[in-house]
């Protein structure tokens, strides 16, 4: 594998690891963040893609601030929606694969039983609607080279995020209330990372269909559950954490009740899905308090 990959949204938690990862492979890796690269600016992206040339494109640039997507979706549609369509239009131009990186919000959240790859889609947030037009962007523009990888929950060392949250109440919190009414699959972005770069490698290869994947970790549990094993891995008492409803924690934007999304489609590309959810945690356990340590320190 060669050429240039060009990763946009390269200073947030996942863009960071996608970075790390490429590091392996003999590739050029162009890191784009938000003050070198604005998505939805056609002209600005036409210059890249000359200048850089890709042969990959990894979107992780997206409005992940869920709740203000509710008061600002026009600001959240053009990140989410007119960015992934105006990179697809110069992965058109150009030739280029394009990974597009989505999330579990694009579904209403109350299934019973993991939502495959094909399930029909019906987002009940500003933000859920805005990611949704970016997949149809993307999957319209690039129905042979175009993919879209779904992901929910995610943690890392690279930017706060829930498990670092806990982390740090844990050290003076003597007890926390965690909802135990949403379901899904906490993803390290490290693993997440490393399916991007294999996706894209069997893209340009032309193993692995364009379209939809699923890429969050395998099993499930709740937020409770999720915090009881992070306590667990503190040498912490899990039964400090109490289980709480949604109820307790009203948000602008609705929570998807159940968020546990099928991988099916990763045979289709000759993959394996995503690992375990605690074995991931307990691996990237290290670094995430290392990283929680930084940040209090400072």
């Amino acid at each position: 594998m060669s050429g240039v990959w060009l990763v946009t949204g390269a200073a947030g938690m996942l863009g960071r690891d996608v970075l790390a990862r490429l590091a392996d492979e003999p590739v050029t890796a162009v890191a784009a963040d938000r003050a070198a690269l604005d998505i939805a600016d056609p002209a600005a992206v036409r210059a890249a893609f000359a200048h850089h040339r890709p042969a990959v494109v990894v979107n992780c640039a997206a409005w992940t601030a869920v709740d203000d997507a509710e008061s600002r979706e026009p600001a959240a549609l053009r990140v989410n929606g007119t960015g992934p369509g105006v990179l697809a239009a110069a992965c058109r131009a150009h030739g280029a694969v394009l990974l597009h990186v989505s999330t579990d919000y694009v579904f209403a959240g109350d299934a019973g039983k993991p939502y495959p790859e094909d399930a029909a889609t019906g987002p009940r947030s500003a933000y859920g609607r805005t990611k949704l037009a970016g997949e149809r962007a993307v999957l319209d523009t690039l129905p042979d080279t175009g993919y879209v990888v779904r992901t929910a929950w995610l943690y890392g060392a690279g930017g706060p995020n829930f498990v670092r949250t806990m982390i740090k109440l844990e050290a003076v919190k003597d007890t926390l209330d965690v909802v135990d009414d949403q379901r899904g699959q906490p993803t390290w972005t490290a693993d997440l990372a490393d399916r991007l770069v294999r996706l894209g490698r069997a893209a340009l290869a032309g193993t692995a269909p364009a379209g939809i994947y699923h890429g969050t970790s395998g099993g499930e549990t709740t937020w409770f559950g999720f915090t009881r094993e992070i306590f667990r891995l503190l040498g912490a008492e899990p039964a400090r954490v109490r289980a709480t409803t949604s109820d307790a924690f009203v948000r602008p934007a609705p929570r998807p009740a159940f968020s546990v999304l099928g991988h099916d489609r990763w045979a289709a590309a000759g993959m394996a899905p995503v690992r375990d959810w605690r074995e991931a945690l307990e691996e990237a356990f290290p670094a995430l308090c290392a990283a929680e340590r930084r940040g209090t320190s400072r």
